[in-house]
């Protein structure tokens, strides 16, 4: 690191901007003098890139030059563009034994115990809708219980309505169906509830029926259902959902936290509004968090696969076995089709926002985003929304977008959210609460209402990855504790369930 710029590996031939950097400026340490003006996070070429070939940052490919680039000109979209080429998947060269901590020297934190042995980190109801057409009843249910309505309860931390915009004009059964079913059941199992009511308008083309017995449920004490048809319209279908919810706070009120260690988190790995520090201090940082959750015995699961497009092959080098590995590319292959199918590509990642904070290619977002997984074994692959088993390092196949990713996250059982971002993403995600970790320093001076941690000291040459993310790894565990994060302190959570919607609406 110099004072100007960050280099990552001594290979590349791009450093980053550390601040702006005015033209003519000399960048001590790399031989360059910048042609013209550098924002903050952006790249600098520090050798030439002749037109046609690959600029390189963390030692891989971000890109091919559309032009030939001098030692010190600006590196991004105007002259670096996409381009394929061949990845050494090698499946499991990079597995290595995970060094655990002794168990009796491992972490724990202050946990919610339910009656089947399942840990959870708050203390919620809800009310899960199967179609958007009992949105609008769910929410008025759950707006029954908001001000001072639970104040008798102190160790419930609220009653939640999860609405989404489907569950009907689709196909009644198939593949859309499939994952919206897995998604609500994944909610209505959820430690984080102490109880549930699934509730639809009756005629919609996910029927309850159909979703209990695909998925397994059974309603009981703490599991209820109710159709707006057949309880007799909107105003009476609130009174009774009042009613459920009102007899289920009593014992939902029992539950008392007590020492559990820390193989009892499920850390769900995010990165949103991501920037030219995202790969650098945030995402790194997060990945040390897991590899000190996962060495306590904890799981982690890092998931957007469109995000790790062109840097899958550093999860297939970590694969405990060749078969997991290929569940990687199998999903990669699907998202090629998917999106050739659909009149897309690969690359319409990054976002205007992420170009703006200096990212140039899906590759080059890809390789920070994965960072965010630390270093340790790749152990398994699950679909979307599917209920996660293997402890250690997993990943879940999700779309992009942060609210359907993170829905299909906890769906999968994460009881708690880390979420990096450069430009300043807001989010929260109930029942499961989301630390927001800031890339850099002035972001998180700015926004610090909605930002937990400050990772920018990296980039600011005043802390290591390796103690931020130590400081990661203790924030998650006084979270998942019951110490509120900056979005639950806004009351952030209730909106941002968002299924994956599959297929065409009809």
């Amino acid at each position: 690191m110099t004072t100007l710029a960050i280099r990552l590996n001594p290979a590349d031939n791009v450093i980053v901007a550390r601040t702006d950097i005015l033209p003519g400026t000399a960048i001590p340490g790399e031989g360059v003098t910048a042609k013209g003006h550098i924002p903050a996070g952006h790249k600098v070429a520090t050798a030439l890139i002749e037109s046609g070939a690959a600029a390189r940052k963390y030692n891989q490919i971000i890109g091919f030059a559309t032009a030939r680039i001098e030692p010190g000109e600006h590196v991004h979209t105007h002259n670096l563009a996409m381009g394929d080429f061949a990845r050494d998947y090698a499946f499991g060269a990079d597995m290595k034994p995970t060094a655990f901590v002794p168990e009796a020297e491992r972490a724990t934190f202050e946990g919610i115990v339910r009656k089947d042995g399942r840990v959870a980190t708050r203390n919620y109801l809800g009310i899960i809708s199967t179609v958007n057409c009992s949105a609008t009843a769910s929410k008025y249910i759950a707006e029954h219980f908001r001000g001072n309505a639970l104040a008798d309860y102190p160790n419930v931390d609220g009653v939640v309505a999860l609405v989404h915009g489907t569950g009907c004009g689709m196909a009644s059964e198939g593949d859309a169906m499939d994952v919206l079913r897995r998604t609500i059941a994944g909610y209505a199992r959820h430690a984080n509830f102490a109880g549930i009511l699934i509730l639809g308008l009756g005629c919609e083309a996910n029927q309850i029926s159909g979703l209990m017995r695909a998925e397994g449920l059974e309603p009981s004490q703490f599991l209820h259902t109710m159709t707006i048809q057949e309880t007799g319209g909107t105003a009476k279908t609130v009174r009774e959902g009042v009613a459920m919810m009102r007899a289920m706070l009593p014992e939902a009120n029992k539950a008392r936290r007590q020492t559990v260690p820390a193989s009892h988190l499920t850390l769900a790995l995010q990165c949103g509004g991501s920037d030219g520090y995202s790969g650098i201090t945030a995402n790194p940082a997060l990945g040390a968090c897991v590899d000190l959750l996962v060495r306590h015995g904890g799981s982690a699961v890092l998931s957007e696969t469109p995000e790790i497009y062109g840097a899958e092959h550093l999860l297939t080098r970590r694969a405990v076995s060749r078969a997991v590995g290929e569940k990687i590319l199998d999903r990669i292959r699907w998202w090629e089709d998917y999106t050739s199918r659909t009149g897309n590509e690969m690359n319409n990642n990054p976002s205007p926002g992420n170009k703006a904070g200096g990212l140039t290619t899906i590759l080059e977002k890809s390789l920070g985003a994965v960072a965010k997984g630390g270093s340790t074994n790749l152990v398994d692959v699950y679909r979307y929304a599917e209920h996660m088993t293997a402890k250690g390092f997993v990943f879940m196949d999700t779309p992009g977008y942060d609210p359907v990713s993170a829905t299909g996250q906890v769906a999968g059982g994460a009881n708690i959210v880390c979420f990096t971002t450069g430009r300043g993403s807001v989010f929260g995600c109930k029942p499961a609460p989301s630390l927001k970790l800031a890339t850099n320093t002035p972001l998180y001076k700015r926004m610090t209402d909605d930002m937990d941690i400050n990772c920018g000291p990296i980039a600011d040459g005043a802390a290591t990855v390796q103690e931020i993310g130590r400081k990661i790894f203790e924030l998650v565990l006084a979270t998942a504790s019951g110490k509120q994060t900056k979005s639950e302190e806004l009351g952030f959570g209730d909106e941002e369930f968002t299924p994956w919607q599959l297929g065409a609406t009809m």
